[in-house]
């Protein structure tokens, strides 16, 4: 019998679904819109429906398959709870009671588990990425918001309440941007991709580069490959918008370091696209925030997963580990 686990990942914008294999190889996938009308009763449904529906095709695919577990990865998702609580780039207010809900939609799938999306990239680095073998090393997930997970002598650090690792909430600005959570100054509302779109519109004010390639693109057009494309062909506002992200997210790792001495930073999403373009000014600004003792010891590596498939992958390991733990 070929045993596959469904990940899923709850983005901001949209939830993608797969069916993965033990070896990580995601065999079908689907999407689905994150809805923004909050009713998170309409949403499990269609969710639910969505899941069925891969399920079906993968048994066309080989009717000798079993489905061991479900894990989702999801924005302030709590791994002792099984809720999502408060989550700031979700459109379901307080605590939701996620994986209950869903439980009752699959009641014929025992292995069911939720954690942080970046929890779960972190999972999926450990078991299927460049963190094969590594004991201590900690994931941010650069999208809609900034996340990570943190592994520490092998294990996943969860806190006392299942929320630890909100790196992306470290204030790096007195009084700074406003963050979605409502916060200021937060790492988040400056190297997610919304805070580069921010970055860039702020130039865009300063500078009067009214022949910059961005000049004539509205903010809700705005994305971070836009601007990774303008910085290709020279256009100036576009580079200083990595610079600046790079010395940001830099100094967040710094921070990082700081309190967990990890092995490497793994950095995961859209923006690191880019390359050296936001690699190069990381690096630097990590090791000049650093304290001696820390610099030149920690790498900086984009994720070894697929970009398309990571937090899926990630998500479905969960699963593995919860069984494991079975044993």
């Amino acid at each position: 019998m070929k045993k596959v686990a469904i990940g899923i990942d709850i983005g901001g914008t949209n939830t993608a679904i797969g069916v993965v294999n033990r070896e990580g190889d995601v065999l079908v996938s689907d999407s689905i819109a994150t809805p923004t009308h909050g009713d998170v009763g309409l949403y499990i449904k269609a969710l639910a429906g969505a899941i069925k529906e891969l399920i079906k095709s993968v048994k066309l695919l080989n009717e000798k398959t079993e489905v061991v577990g479900i894990g989702i990865g999801a924005p302030n998702a709590n791994y002792y709870t099984g809720t999502i609580e408060h989550a700031p780039n979700l459109s379901f207010k307080g605590v939701v009671n996620f994986l209950d809900m869903l439980k009752l939609e699959f009641a014929d799938i025992k292995v069911m588990a939720i954690t942080n999306d970046a929890n779960a990239a972190a999972i999926g680095e450990m078991i299927y990425g460049g963190a094969k073998g590594m004991k201590n090393f900690v994931v941010f997930t650069l999208g809609t918001g900034v996340g990570s997970g943190v592994v520490v002598n092998g294990d996943l650090v969860y806190g006392h309440d299942g929320f630890a690792g909100e790196c992306g909430h470290m204030t790096l600005v007195t009084n700074g941007r406003h963050c979605g959570c409502g916060g200021f100054g937060h790492l988040e509302a400056y190297c997610s991709a919304p805070g580069m779109k921010r970055t860039a519109f702020e130039l865009l004010a300063k500078y009067h580069h009214t022949d910059s390639l961005l000049a004539n693109t509205s903010y809700n057009e705005l994305n971070s490959k836009m601007i990774y494309e303008a910085a290709l062909k020279g256009d100036k506002i576009a580079q200083e918008v990595f610079a600046l992200t790079g010395q940001w997210l830099g100094q967040g790792l710094a921070n990082t370091v700081h309190h967990l001495s990890p092995e490497a930073i793994f950095l995961f999403g859209g923006p690191l696209a880019a390359g050296d373009y936001i690699l190069k000014p990381t690096k630097e600004s990590m090791e000049a925030h650093l304290l001696p003792v820390f610099r030149n010891k920690i790498r900086i590596l984009p994720s070894q997963l697929k970009l398309g498939d990571a937090a899926i992958v990630g998500a479905s390991a969960l699963v593995y580990i919860e069984i494991e733990k079975m044993k």
